[in-house]
């Protein structure tokens, strides 16, 4: 156990599917797995490990932002010898190439963090995601005919920012085509710790015309992506 999971080392499985919302998980959980059991719930971050077609497979949340998402993806790298995890989570879009509702598989992941030269003396501005991990990911989505875009993410420590046109600048300078909180510790903790890590991300709004979808349907509707990300966990487990 560590400081911030309950669960014990054989709970928690090889392959862990991580959504930022706690009742994401419980969402996938109740909808997908075959015997899922709570695993932990400390602090309220749920974490259900149970079979899917057969396959074991934990889904844990993250919570928001590098920093919790760099906690708990070390603690189950680290102490829970976990082998892959996929983050599952929304993304807005800076790019009117990416619509409400598209599937988005980033190639990598800018951000402002200090947190990968601080964790890993990575000095890096853009950190990339496993990439057999993220290879297979892109041949499951072929095999289910989902539509999928590949693209550099960025994933900011900031959601609110007094500078409106700032994330202008980012698509601009950085060419990043959408906007998360989590995918440069996951990538970073993966790279310290010789594991894989890969992002799979589902647009719920976009800045470019300030559409957007609810909460709950960010919870609840996004199951194109779940099951892609699971079905991508069976691929994983085929190779090993």
């Amino acid at each position: 156990m560590t400081p911030h999971i309950q669960a014990k080392k054989e709970e928690i499985a090889k392959v862990v599917l991580m959504p930022g919302d706690p009742l994401r998980a419980k969402f996938i959980a109740d909808t997908y797995l075959k015997d899922a059991k709570l695993v932990n719930k400390v602090r309220n971050v749920f974490m259900y490990t149970g079979t899917y077609k057969g396959v074991r497979v934990t889904i844990a949340g993250s919570g928001m932002g590098v920093a919790s998402m760099g906690i708990y993806s070390y603690e189950l790298f680290k102490f829970y010898d976990v082998d892959a995890i996929m983050r599952i989570g929304s993304a807005g879009a800076y790019s009117d190439k990416l619509k409400i509702r598209d599937i988005v598989v980033s190639s990598s992941a800018y951000s402002e963090s200090n947190y990968p030269e601080i964790a890993g003396d990575i000095k890096d501005e853009f950190i990339k995601p496993d990439l057999e991990l993220t290879n297979l990911i892109k041949d499951t989505a072929k095999k289910l005919n989902t539509d999928i875009h590949e693209a550099v993410i960025h994933s900011s420590d900031v959601f609110y920012n007094k500078n409106q046109s700032y994330w202008k600048q980012i698509r601009d300078q950085k060419n990043c085509d959408c906007v998360e909180m989590e995918s440069t510790s996951l990538f970073t903790n993966a790279i310290i710790l010789n594991k894989k890590a890969a992002t799979i991300l589902t647009i719920s709004d976009c800045l470019y015309d300030g559409t957007s979808s609810s909460a709950e349907e960010r919870q609840n509707s996004f199951t194109q992506m779940m099951e892609l990300a699971l079905e991508t966990v069976i691929s994983f487990q085929a190779k090993k």
